[in-house]
């Protein structure tokens, strides 16, 4: 940790524990046999603590996409070439990327950070430029970023944080686009957790079975140069094998759980992401909602990691925050059955003894 991130120790908010026991004390006076909306119900009251009141809400939804590029991918990790980054920019500015229609669909503000392509951008009105550099360096070879890097990347995310709050959001998405970012996300994951490649290495973009041997003895190799004890602290782990996008995702959580803003996770990066911003201040798990399952095989054990129990499995692997904005409908669901829903004595009807 160093002098240009001292808010990293700064500890996460408290949920609202009284304003959860009310919701839950609601959920036994509505009509219906408690229990019966299964988890449509546990997600209402603790988005009530989370909130500080008896009636959630999530109808002003903020997307954060960070976009980066990754040195490790000269080792041919990816089936995409490196410029595909820069033109998904491009995509997500023009409004045709996957997360474009999804945020669009359910209403939520669309913010695109970039932090770095190896193919340089112009100034696009839609797009904060936060330009760290042409990637990351390739982690196979040395640390991904410099401490200084990390430093801005992570505060890049918290300041996206800090411009959903000040917009009055009530739940904050972080998505990513980078080609090599599910090597450096397992690589992280790997590092933190203390585990082998070959159970967090995945497909990706589309490899197969030879590409994720590869990949797997890549990380291997990353993994050995780098060292299991650099790696288990996760602000050195972040800078030796993350990414830009993966670093500022996790220095939005951080910011969020330290506002008190709720978070939905998406897949796997994000996880990733995750993952490292509980290692760094373990009260911030409290303000994490769990999106989806990924099919990137690795997810799982994070997951597990987390004590996360995620709420679709639908096969998702794109990222942008897409699985997480296939989710947020269910929690709007969620708020107005526990919000609007009547009583046994609203619509006087006999309670059950």
């Amino acid at each position: 940790m160093n002098h240009e991130t001292p808010w990293l120790q700064v500890p996460a908010a408290e949920i609202n524990e009284t304003a959860r026991r009310e919701a839950e004390h609601r959920q036994t006076q509505l009509t219906k046999p408690l229990g019966s909306l299964g988890r449509l119900e546990t997600l209402a009251t603790r988005l009530a603590g989370m909130q500080s009141t008896d009636k959630p809400r999530v109808d002003q939804v903020h997307v954060g996409i960070f976009a980066g590029d990754h040195g490790v991918a000269a080792e041919g990790i990816s089936r995409f070439p490196q410029s595909v980054t820069a033109e998904m920019v491009r995509n997500f500015a023009r409004g045709g990327a996957g997360i474009s229609v999804l945020a669009r669909s359910i209403g939520a503000k669309l913010e695109v950070i970039n932090l770095g392509t190896v193919v340089e951008l112009e100034p696009m009105s839609d797009v904060l430029d936060v330009r760290l550099g042409p990637g990351t360096a390739n982690f196979v070879e040395g640390p991904a970023m410099d401490a200084h890097q990390l430093a801005k990347a992570m505060n890049a995310g918290r300041h996206s944080a800090e411009r959903a709050r000040l917009a009055g959001a009530q739940l904050y998405l972080a998505g990513e686009m980078g080609i090599g970012n599910t090597t450096a996300a397992a690589a992280v994951a790997c590092g933190l957790l203390g585990r082998d490649p070959d159970v967090l290495a995945g497909p990706g973009t589309g490899l197969n079975q030879d590409g994720v041997r590869h990949k797997i003895e890549v990380l291997r190799r990353a993994l050995n140069l780098h060292g299991g004890e650099n790696l288990s602290d996760p602000v050195e782990c972040l800078r030796r094998v993350g990414g830009f996008e993966i670093a500022a995702m996790s220095g939005a959580y951080l910011a969020c759980a330290q506002m008190g803003m709720p978070i939905l996770v998406d897949g796997f990066i994000s996880s990733a992401a995750a993952l490292a911003t509980v290692r760094i201040c373990p009260g911030a798990r409290d303000w994490m909602l769990f999106a989806h399952t990924s099919a990137e095989p690795g997810h799982r054990l994070i997951l597990e990691a987390l004590a996360a129990d995620p709420i679709l499995d639908l096969g998702m692997r794109l990222g942008e925050a897409s699985g997480a904005a296939t989710a947020v409908p269910l929690l709007r669901l969620a708020c107005d059955i526990h919000c609007h829903m009547a009583t046994f004595a609203e619509a006087q009807v006999t309670e059950a003894h």
